[in-house]
């Protein structure tokens, strides 16, 4: 075997011995930044996501009422309003259920200082933690929504806040139910040109808020790091988009936007009132890189959190889609990554949160069925399966549940979008995984 195959062959090995256990996931300890343990990617390395800083608390009484600023991404114009708009002084402009109608009036309302009332608010809220699980993916869809609405909205002093408002409801989908994250991370099609920035940023976000959890990180780094996660590009979301359907090489400003945009995307957060130095910290760095090999300053001593964001920004790139190729198979985005960076913790601690096959993988059976993953197992290489055709190639009524820890079950080949044309519902996809393990 040669070297490179049997390098693959333990990583595979260690995977499906390694599983999910509880106990790898200890407290994470405060280490010399820059520097790694001598652990090794067989290990959950106890590191530090933090630096010095730690969000400001605020010990004053919350207002009853948000600025409508704040919440706009939960307005989709021209649909019903989930909650009744106000003026500053707390007179009813449009009350729930009316509609705003297009950007003019909005932007109007915006301009006039237009308030929310919390409690409204709250209650228009459906939260992931009490919904039945056909409705998770109903919610992912909305939250992608949002997501785009507000990073693609015009920056603001209260953007910290606004971004906080965002967050709660991605932790929470993520929480609830990691593998449909996975599944939204895998499974990218159809994204268009003024999507792909602002989704790529979440799909690091969940490979980041896994892998953090995994490490022992704290409730408030976890949420740090989908932030970095999602405001790492945010001077170049839509160049990102662009690029992603481009098929020429890039241009003397593309190149140059490109390698000053974490720079560029921290002053962008620096101006809007963000101030959390381990945050801004890691949006400029996380195209750093121990060795001096990153940019744009050349930096060894990237900050851990940083490090966590370019190991996850690394390995859900593999699996997008753009004009100029196709998007990695799912073993082998694992494999090329882990070759890559397998002295990495926090590359560690990805691998063994997503496994060889991760939820969104479309495979073939044993038995010749196909279908697609929808929860991971436990060991890496023995995930539960959806089964959308039968061992003629004919479409089941309803997908079918497989074991693939059984032989006769087992995974025997990845397959393509072009080898499964059938049309996949998450929605009944998540039923047939059933609830996620405890």
């Amino acid at each position: 075997m040669s070297p490179l195959g049997l390098t693959w062959y333990r990583l595979h090995m260690a995977v499906a011995l390694a599983g999910r256990n509880a106990g790898d996931r200890r407290e994470l300890q405060h280490a010399p930044q820059g520097r790694e343990s001598a652990g090794g990617p067989g290990r959950d390395e106890a590191v530090t996501l933090r630096g010095s800083a730690t969000f400001d608390a605020t010990l004053n009484a919350p207002s009853p009422h948000i600025a409508l600023r704040t919440v706009q991404h939960r307005v989709k114009l021209g649909a019903a309003l989930p909650f009744s708009v106000l003026d500053d002084n707390g007179r009813l402009l449009l009350a729930k259920g009316q509609v705003i109608a297009n950007e003019d009036q909005l932007e109007s309302l915006l301009g006039r200082g237009a308030l929310v009332d919390r409690g409204e608010l709250d209650a228009s809220r459906r939260d992931p933690r009490k919904v039945g699980a056909e409705t998770l993916a109903e919610l992912w869809t909305e939250a992608l929504d949002q997501t785009n609405r507000m990073l693609r909205a015009s920056l603001h002093g209260d953007f910290a806040g606004a971004l906080d408002e965002l967050c709660g409801p991605l932790l929470a989908l993520i929480e609830r139910d990691p593998d449909l994250a996975l599944f939204q991370v895998v499974r990218q099609e159809g994204m268009g040109e003024n999507q792909y920035g602002v989704r790529h940023g979440v799909h690091t976000g969940i490979a980041a808020v896994l892998a953090a959890k995994r490490l022992g990180a704290s409730a408030e780094e976890v949420g740090r790091a989908l932030r970095v996660a999602l405001t790492m590009n945010l001077s170049v979301l839509e160049l990102q988009g662009r690029l992603a359907h481009q098929v020429f090489p890039l241009k003397p400003p593309q190149k140059v936007a490109l390698q000053q945009h974490p720079l560029e995307s921290r002053q962008m957060l620096e101006a809007n009132g963000v101030s959390d130095a381990d945050w801004l910290r890691a949006v400029a760095e996380h195209h750093e890189t121990p060795e001096g090999t990153g940019y744009p300053t050349g930096t060894r001593e990237p900050s851990p959190l940083a490090q966590l964001i370019s190991a996850a920004d690394v390995y859900t790139a593999k699996l997008s889609t753009r004009a100029s190729r196709a998007p990695m198979p799912a073993d082998r985005a694992v494999r090329d990554f882990f070759l890559s960076r397998k002295t990495q913790p926090a590359a560690a601690a990805i691998l063994k949160e997503v496994g060889v096959f991760p939820p969104g993988t479309l495979v073939q059976l044993a038995n010749g069925e196909r279908g697609v993953v929808v929860r991971r197992g436990a060991a890496g290489n023995t995930p539960i399966v959806a089964t959308l055709l039968n061992k003629n190639g004919e479409p089941l009524m309803s997908p079918a549940r497989r074991d693939t820890a059984q032989a006769a079950q087992a995974i025997s080949a990845v397959l393509t979008l072009q080898d499964l044309k059938v049309r996949m519902i998450p929605a009944k996809l998540v039923l047939v995984g059933g609830p996620p393990p405890a």
